[in-house]
Order: structure tokens, then sequence, then C-alpha cells
């Protein structure tokens, strides 16, 4: 279940060299503290987007069914912010100790990229998606989860289990073990491995931005 995988992805961020002997006068910025985790990432310091454009692209995709009811202009202003948050991402964001923990998909630009076959037009209409969530843990486990209602009465959910791979600051690659799927008391495993490519544009406590290597947008909400 390839295109299930496709689903999540990691992130980008900016270390900036020191000046020797110079004086800077900085702008008044919001500065995120990030904690230090044991695992193959090291501490960046960044200047964090402002918090309008934070809460600009959160509005743009709420109560959209994760981006399903948007039309194409409304796909393009949520790219425009999208944009615009990508230019305070730091250098290497896959190094940034923020990509560790639970994440909403708040936000997909094609709705089959996350939850393959069931997010497609004929599968929203037996699948009812509860919540999708991503949980990258340190060092280089990710776990994404897709939770459904079939026939509006049954509850299941298709996971998967994959390990993740630094490609380089910005980009990382996922191999996924064979998708779960549970459908009331019944599971089982179906289908065989799978891989994602994705890079980080933007990262920061509450939100995290991704790009397929397809083209496909992804937002990305803290939970908690």
């Amino acid at each position: 279940m390839a295109s299930t995988a496709a689903l999540f992805t990691p992130v980008t961020l900016v270390s900036r060299p020191a000046l020797s002997n110079q004086r800077v006068v900085a702008p008044q910025t919001r500065r995120c503290k990030i904690p230090i985790v044991s695992a193959s990432v090291s501490a960046q310091p960044f200047v964090a987007a402002p918090d309008d454009l934070v809460a600009s692209i959160l509005s743009k995709v709420k109560g959209t069914d994760r981006g399903v009811s948007l039309t194409k202009d409304e796909h393009k202003e949520v790219a425009g912010v999208a944009s615009q948050l990508a230019g305070y991402c730091v250098d290497e964001p896959v190094k940034c100790p923020l990509i560790f923990g639970d994440w909403d998909v708040v936000y997909c630009s094609v709705p089959t990229s996350p939850g393959g076959g069931y997010r497609s037009a004929i599968g929203r209409l037996v699948f009812k998606t509860n919540e999708m969530v991503q949980v990258v843990e340190a060092p280089d486990i990710v776990r994404n989860k897709v939770c459904f209602s079939a026939f509006g009465f049954l509850d299941g959910e298709v996971s998967l289990k994959g390990k993740l791979k630094a490609l380089d600051g910005k980009w990382i690659q996922v191999i996924f073990e064979p998708p779960q799927l549970k459908v009331g008391s019944l599971g089982f495993q179906y289908g065989g491995e799978s891989e994602v490519k994705l890079q980080i544009t933007y990262i920061d406590e509450k939100i995290r931005l991704g790009l397929g290597s397809r083209g496909s947008l992804f937002v990305f909400l803290r939970r908690g």
C-alpha cells in the first residue's frame, strides 16, 4: 500500500554562521528553545515564523477534511502561505529534534496521498476518516495510522511502521513494512513494503510542512 505510506514526511531548518567582530542589530523576532534529544540530531537555534503566518495556514485548512473540500484557488492560497513559511526554515531541519513527536495530518494537496484508496472519491463514500496520525520516534522510527469508520458503524484502522533515513539536511526516506489492517476485532497484514521520500520545508513547536517527491504538500499539526 505505497500510496498510504506517501502520506507522511519530515523537515528543514536554518543555522546562522557567526560574524567575526561585527555588531549586528537583529530585528525583534520570537526565538524557540529546542530541547536536546538523545539521537543523531543536533539542536539548532532558529527564528520562528511570525504567528500570523502559522495561524493563516491552519485557518485555511481547518474543517476541509484535510484539503478535500478546497477549491483549486484555495489550494493555491495554502501553497502561497507554505511558500512564505519555507523562508523561515532552518538549513537542516532533518537534524532538528522538533521533528520527533505525534503529529496530526491536517492537510494534503492530493487527497489520495495520505490514506491511498481509503481517501479516493469512492473510498470516502465508504470510509469516513476519523484521524490521520504520524508519530516520529527517536532515533529513526516512523509510524503512520489512519483511523476510519466503514459504513458509518464499523471502526477500523490502517497502520504502517517504517525506518527513517536522512538523505541530506532536508530530505528523508522512509521504508515502510507491509501495512496492518484492523477492522472490528479482526486484524491482518497485507501487501508489501513501500517507500516515501519527503522534504521538510518548515518546522516549529506547532506545525511541520512537508513536500513529497511527487509534489504533494503536507501540513502537520503537533498533537497535544
